[in-house]
């Protein structure tokens, strides 16, 4: 039976934090603007507290993908050079925003950030209605040229989920690609930081912006 992208996603994603453990993770949500929803924290229930509760519009109906990276990148140039991660998820193309993404990308690559891009959406198929059958397209609006110009400008990896599956083999491949490294830190939160998503930084950022409300493809147990 056919599951919305967004929950797969959310799925998908949540596991890969919960596997981060001893890395800093953060969230950022991208529609008209980006929006830094969880900073610097080794915190991954409140990262995946967040995600859990991110809306298909919630950050708007547009993509500002060049924004997000921009966002990402001006607080991951604090961190140290090798640990600066980026994981860029979508399903449409840049329109919004004030900057082009093959110019964040650029930025990035001079920052030392690498971005791993994950583009989303199944292949063009026939679905039967009441009216006859008609061909529909759920990745109509990617836009794979520039998502393969971000990751091989920053020294990353284009990657591309059509299902649930594929999205979970990806998510492990870039598990293996970045190896988590232990840190220390004692984490005595004052408040919960998810009352102030503007604060602090980023070493792995997930980066998720959603336009459509497509289905994919039901494949095992999420």
């Amino acid at each position: 039976r056919p599951v919305d992208r967004l929950t797969v996603v959310k799925s998908v994603a949540g596991d890969f934090i919960e596997r981060r453990k001893g890395d800093r993770v953060g969230l950022i949500l991208f529609g008209d603007q980006a929006y830094l929803q969880t900073p610097l924290t080794f915190d991954r229930k409140t990262t995946r507290y967040m995600l859990d509760e991110a809306a298909i519009g919630l950050a708007g109906e547009s993509t500002a993908i060049g924004d997000a990276i921009a966002l990402a990148v001006k607080r991951l140039r604090q961190r140290p050079q090798d640990s600066r991660v980026l994981v860029l998820l979508t399903d449409g193309a840049n329109t919004a925003g004030q900057l082009d993404p093959r110019q964040a990308a650029r930025l990035a690559a001079e920052l030392g950030v690498k971005i791993y891009t994950i583009g989303v959406g199944a292949d063009e198929m026939l679905i039967r209605g009441l009216l006859g059958t008609r061909a529909v397209n759920p990745s109509s609006d990617l836009d794979e040229k520039s998502l393969k110009y971000i990751a091989e400008t920053t020294g990353g990896g284009y990657f591309r989920a059509r299902d649930s599956a594929a999205l979970e083999r990806i998510y492990g491949q870039i598990d293996r690609l970045e190896p988590t490294i232990t840190e220390t830190e004692t984490f005595r939160p004052v408040r919960p930081l998810f009352h102030y998503p503007l604060a602090g930084a980023i070493v792995l950022s997930l980066l998720i912006g959603w336009r459509q409300t497509g289905y994919w493809p039901w494949r095992g147990r999420l």
